[in-house]
């Protein structure tokens, strides 16, 4: 039986329009009521994911940054995988070598050095406030990560991840969406925190359903005893799933959920 579905967010069971069906809202709270655990785990900052639980009541903690931070419903924090202070600066004189736009998440707050479309764009609808500075203001410590993007080339973002990957193979890069490389820890991975909130809960794997749609979703599938891509998901998501459910804009969380765990479960 499951007992625990740990979902991405955006793109999953949050429609491009930054907003939640009817229908995928009383689906988790019906999941919530039979103490089932329902877990966010997405790229998101923190700070963005709060609003997200507190308009789906949810009370059990967020994953945050990748599995970068997870902070419980009073926040205290209960895990946290920081990258490296050497590594980060390695990163921004990379950006600022190839022009490249980068988010810098500290202390869960956004810096960037350049107040551009590419950040108004990235921050309307995710509950967002950002500051805009030299980097090399700040004292580089306690970095949740750091988000290289460019909004018209998935491609280019695509050489991003190869290019750092090859650079500094100590660290996590993926595409979060075609256009975001996330680069942080490589402790920073959504299946570490699925993880530790399952062994907090003494709770196994085969009890554990996770669903997501985008690339930094592969580690959320693999922590997963059944794993679920979205319609819209990559195709290289896919090839890690169990099951591909209906698009979020179809409400295919909702439709996962009623294979999987209804048939456990006699009030959901």
């Amino acid at each position: 039986m499951i007992k625990m579905v740990a979902t991405d967010i955006d793109g999953t069971i949050l429609k491009w329009s930054f907003q939640f069906s009817p229908e995928v809202k009383k689906c988790i709270k019906e999941l919530d009521e039979n103490g089932i655990k329902v877990v966010l785990v997405t790229g998101r900052m923190h700070s963005s994911a709060v609003p997200v639980a507190q308009e789906l009541g949810l009370h059990t903690p967020i994953v945050s940054y990748q599995g970068g931070l997870i902070k419980d419903a009073n926040g205290k924090t209960l895990y946290q995988k920081d990258l490296r202070p050497d590594y980060a600066k390695k990163i921004i004189k990379w950006a600022r070598k190839n022009n490249v736009h980068l988010n810098l998440y500290l202390d869960d707050k956004l810096y960037v050095e350049r107040d551009n479309e590419i950040v108004k764009e990235y921050t309307d609808g995710r509950f967002i406030d950002y500051t805009v500075c030299s980097f090399d203001d700040l004292n580089i410590e306690n970095v949740n990560k750091l988000l290289a993007i460019d909004l018209k080339d998935a491609d280019k973002v695509t050489g991003w991840v190869e290019e750092l990957s090859r650079e500094f193979p100590d660290l996590y890069l993926v595409k979060s969406t075609p256009f975001f490389c996330e680069i942080g820890s490589k402790d920073a991975r959504k299946s570490s925190g699925v993880k530790f909130l399952a062994d907090m809960w003494g709770i196994r794997q085969d009890e554990i359903l996770t669903i997501g749609d985008q690339n930094n979703d592969i580690e959320l599938l693999k922590a997963g005893g059944i794993k679920v891509a979205m319609g819209n998901a990559t195709d290289e998501l896919k090839s890690y799933a169990d099951y591909i459910t209906d698009t979020v804009e179809n409400d295919g969380f909702v439709k996962a959920v009623e294979q999987f765990v209804k048939s456990g479960v006699k009030n959901v």
